[in-house]
């Protein structure tokens, strides 16, 4: 077995281990009788434990001598998907940006381009519903007016996220960045031009992934990362740290998450969702909802209930 660490198109780089503990790469691809444990989803993605044989010292068809053929792939542990963007509504696949990860970090920026907290609420939707932690990553924070950002971040901490503010431009917060990767493997996620790439140099100690700039026309970022990675990051500790470097998006279109159980990824409605008059009530415009009382008495923040109700329209 070995675990996949990167996807070259359509080949795989699986990380292996020596019957003497020595670590070796192997470059594969998948065929017609590759197995999956996880159907109607991604056939292979960055952290898959997968089986394979490697290729005898005769080339066969367009594979090469050390190269391999994945045979099998484990069930995932935890996973992080979205939607394909390429499908109709109707014939949506899961597409799997990384697995058997720890943790998520989504990744915004205070400035260029603008902080939006609704891709974040997704990101935490997403998270809640797979029961994985999610971080909350603030980078340029050195741009801007950091009290201000501060306090547009505040409901996040009320309700128990880690959320970090950083500068991988001056370094800072960057020490208690590593702390929450250290010894787990983590999902890197965010918006293009967030400077994820810049992030992943400053934890690698290098210039390992390239650097996009971020339009001044569109404050749009450009995507300097073009394939999932998994990264061992020089952490120390006695424990291996993994960080899965992932492209940028634009949107993170939701796997599996209905209007029905959205609610379930806002996770402070929950101590408001017994006192709702209905039992199957959608917060949304019954009377005597709990949860839209909580929001007008300001105790369930107003961005992030309409946050709720702009996902769960574009949800119906």
């Amino acid at each position: 077995m070995g675990t996949v660490i990167e996807v070259r198109g359509a080949r795989f780089l699986i990380r292996t281990a020596t019957a003497e503990g020595k670590v070796k790469n192997l470059l594969a691809k998948t065929y017609r009788n590759t197995f999956s444990e996880n159907p109607d989803s991604t056939l292979v993605a960055v952290g898959d434990r997968v089986g394979f044989k490697r290729m005898s010292n005769e080339s066969e068809g367009d594979m090469r001598i050390g190269e391999g053929l994945i045979t099998f792939v484990e069930l995932r542990r935890t996973k992080l998907s979205r939607t394909s963007g390429t499908s109709t509504e109707s014939e949506q696949v899961e597409h799997i940006i990384a697995s058997n990860v720890d943790q998520v970090i989504a990744v915004a920026s205070a400035t260029n381009p603008l902080l939006k907290r609704r891709l974040i609420d997704r990101y935490i939707v997403t998270a809640e519903l797979q029961s994985l932690p999610v971080v909350i990553v603030v980078n340029k924070i050195d741009l801007v007016e950091a009290a201000e950002v501060v306090e547009l971040m505040r409901p996040y901490g009320v309700l128990g996220y880690t959320v970090l503010f950083i500068s991988a431009e001056d370094l800072t917060g960057l020490d208690d960045l590593r702390e929450v990767f250290m010894g787990k493997t983590s999902v890197l996620s965010g918006h293009s031009g967030v400077g994820k790439s810049t992030i992943v140099n400053r934890l690698l100690g290098s210039e390992v992934m390239p650097v996009g700039e971020v339009s001044l026309k569109t404050l749009k970022g450009s995507h300097t990362t073009s394939n999932a990675a998994m990264l061992e990051l020089p952490l120390g500790g006695g424990v291996p740290s993994y960080l899965i470097d992932t492209p940028g998006i634009r949107e993170l279109g939701l796997w599996n998450i209905t209007a029905e159980n959205l609610s379930r990824g806002f996770i402070e409605f929950k101590a408001f969702e017994s006192q709702c008059e209905y039992i199957a009530c959608t917060h949304v415009d019954e009377p005597n909802c709990a949860v839209i009382n909580a929001a007008e008495r300001g105790e369930i923040d107003t961005e992030r209930y309409e946050s709720y109700l702009a996902i769960r329209s574009s949800l119906e």
